[in-house]
């Protein structure tokens, strides 16, 4: 990995040959299809440099694409789409993303393992937003535009387009950042405040990378998580913003296809 990423912890190795740890990664390839799952302020094209990577590398992707109006609901939409898939499944999710897959039940058993990219891994009865409020360091409530009051009375978050490079996309170039910025879904208030469930990354493997210079989720919260989850693998990379799957595609790339060929 180029030096500005740096691996934190690796727990659990795996024990493979050059050549039985290509084996493995070939089957990977054949067999696992890798669900990603896009954060709040973002929408399902952030991971496009990721899937560039994996599909070069024979990789089956689906990059789902979610309601975000609540978080049982958003993890019903995913936990739907695994059960329609064959074969094993390696879930991915983004910053509040992170938070859908770890609410995923693994009822179909199909699920192999859980890679978080700047995510949210909560613990039974945590939310989103109490995560981000555990550390110092998010900017993300001055960032926010005045909420969006929808026919129900519910309410709808939108970061300041004004506010959007510097916020969530510091180190993606601006002519990028602009566009996330026009084309950011909003997520509702209520599903950052919604307690999870028992977590999935009790009986599954995890995985996180996440950049150094996040303002959305405070960088102190990711190896919090990471020890709580006895993650395999933490890395950060320095410099990088809560887009780091827009920056650092090659990087999160890297790691997933290492989570898929690690059974």
């Amino acid at each position: 990995m180029r030096k500005f990423a740096r691996t934190l912890a690796f727990v659990g190795v795996l024990g493979f040959a050059p050549t039985a740890l290509r084996d493995a990664q070939a089957a990977a390839r054949r067999t696992t299809t890798i669900v990603l799952v896009h954060g709040a302020f973002a929408e399902s094209a952030s991971w496009d440099g990721v899937i560039t990577d994996l599909f070069a590398h024979g990789y089956h992707v689906v990059a789902a694409a979610i309601p975000m109006r609540g978080l049982a609901s958003d993890a019903a939409v995913v936990s739907g789409l695994v059960n329609s898939i064959d074969g094993p499944v390696l879930l991915v999710g983004h910053s509040y993303g992170g938070a859908v897959i770890t609410d995923i039940p693994n009822n179909k058993g199909n699920v192999i393992g859980l890679v978080y990219v700047a995510g949210l891994a909560p613990a039974n009865g945590e939310s989103a937003s109490d995560l981000t409020k555990r550390f110092p360091g998010s900017t993300l409530g001055r960032a926010l535009a005045a909420p969006v009051i929808l026919a129900d009375g519910s309410k709808d978050l939108y970061i300041q387009q004004s506010k959007f490079n510097s916020q969530f996309a510091a180190d993606v170039p601006a002519w990028r950042a602009t566009q996330m910025a026009a084309t950011q879904r909003p997520i509702a208030a209520a599903a950052l405040a919604e307690p999870s469930g028992p977590p999935s990354w009790k009986s599954l493997p995890s995985w996180f990378i996440y950049g150094s210079a996040d303002k959305n989720i405070p960088p102190a919260v990711q190896p919090f998580m990471a020890a709580r989850a006895a993650a395999r693998k933490v890395v950060e990379v320095q410099g990088a913003s809560h887009s780091v799957m827009v920056s650092h595609p090659h990087e999160v790339a890297m790691l997933i296809e290492q989570a898929a060929s690690a059974r």
